[in-house]
């Protein structure tokens, strides 16, 4: 009886074939050796992840919440490319439904608010092929600023807009401007940071920003903020079966922030940046780390001079390691006390994720990724290992 073979049995065991290839041959090389000789040392076996496109590519949120629906982030992006939608298109149809779902309090409706407890959300995307890229910043009351920043592309002359002037542009173009975007849980939240803070009692700005913070990391130790959401975000980059790049991020930015703040997740060369000829890069994490040394397109320059995905991305970690000095960024170890993730894709279908910690707060640092053989969740690369305790 003859066994039909599944298109993705065939990609996973051409997988195990490649692998099996590279140890037999290390086998081989050690078993030449002759007698009373030592064995040749191998080279290392250098693990770089690689697919044929479509591939798309994005921090873990991308394939954990479904709105509702019956596909993740990852997973609608990818079945829109291979359709033949656009891959920016398909990219924002995708991180729409992260937005939408309540369940993420880092997107969208439900993000985390900022200080007076007001929903201010960033987004930035790009488009490979037509080299072409929109933004917003400080937008209020819509929940898919995605969506506007796209539209600022298609529709303006410009990249960025922020604040009122953003919001006025989405109702301008038909958007729905809702009052709060608050839900019970994140408003709950802030109520929580705000009775520990109680700003009127901390009079001197530094006290303040002080408390602020210190109360932010109470809540992540008591489990009442989850790590990763504190500074929020998802990114999302695709890769078309003609080589097409696209990349998209959207964020409600740090949790309790001062109203006005803008990370890195609108900013071109930061929280996104890709070259149609080259590839893409994204970020989650500490935006203004990653603002520093404009890192994604530091990543993206780093490829064209041929680098791997991964190595691209640990070079701008390196840069970001040295570059962190004030003493309360840093751990006990000098090393810095925060995390930034990067999620990189090649022109050559090659990705990585790769953090600065391996893990950190006892959560680790993991990505998603849907190729032909379907989508999951992958750990990390990192440049520090696990966080140590302080």
């Amino acid at each position: 009886m003859t066994h039909a073979v599944s298109r993705r049995e065939f990609v996973k065991a051409g997988t195990a074939v490649s692998l099996a290839a590279v140890a037999s041959s290390a086998v081989s090389r050690t078993a030449a050796a002759k007698p009373g000789q030592t064995p040749p040392v191998p080279p290392p076996t250098i693990l770089v992840r690689s697919a044929k496109p479509p591939i798309v590519i994005a921090s873990e949120n991308g394939h954990q919440h479904r709105n509702g629906g019956p596909r993740t982030c990852i997973e609608e992006a990818w079945r829109r490319i291979a359709a033949g939608d656009d891959v920016l298109d398909a990219l924002v149809a995708g991180v729409n439904i992260v937005e939408l779902d309540p369940a993420d309090t880092s997107v969208g409706y439900g993000g985390l608010p900022n200080a007076e407890g007001i929903v201010q959300l960033d987004a930035c995307c790009m488009h490979g092929p037509r080299r072409q890229a929109g933004g917003v910043a400080c937008i209020e009351g819509v929940r898919t600023p995605s969506r506007v920043a796209k539209a600022v592309l298609e529709t303006t002359d410009h990249h960025l807009l922020v604040g009122a002037g953003a919001q006025a542009f989405a109702r301008q173009l038909g958007f729905a401007i809702e009052p709060d975007l608050n839900t019970e849980a994140s408003r709950a939240k802030w109520l929580e940071w705000k009775r520990r803070t109680d700003p009127e009692h901390y009079p001197d700005p530094k006290q303040r920003t002080e408390a602020g913070e210190a109360a932010a990391r109470r809540m992540v130790e008591e489990g009442l903020l989850d790590p990763s959401h504190r500074y929020g975000t998802i990114n999302c980059d695709g890769l078309g079966p003609k080589g097409e790049l696209a990349g998209v991020t959207t964020t409600s930015g740090l949790a309790f922030k001062i109203p006005g703040r803008v990370g890195d997740s609108p900013i071109l060369g930061a929280g996104l940046w890709l070259d149609d000829a080259v590839g893409a890069a994204g970020s989650t994490g500490r935006g203004e780390a990653n603002l520093y040394n404009l890192s994604s397109f530091l990543i993206v320059e780093e490829m064209r001079r041929g680098a791997s995905p991964k190595d691209a991305a640990l070079e701008a970690l390196r840069r970001v390691k040295a570059g962190t000095r004030e003493k309360r960024l840093l751990d006990a170890h000098g090393n810095p006390g925060f995390q930034l993730t990067f999620y990189v894709l090649d022109k050559k279908g090659r990705y990585a994720g790769v953090s600065l910690y391996a893990k950190m707060a006892q959560r680790e640092a993991r990505f998603a990724v849907c190729t032909e053989s379907g989508p999951e969740i992958l750990p990390c690369d990192s440049l520090l290992g696990e966080a140590t305790a302080e």
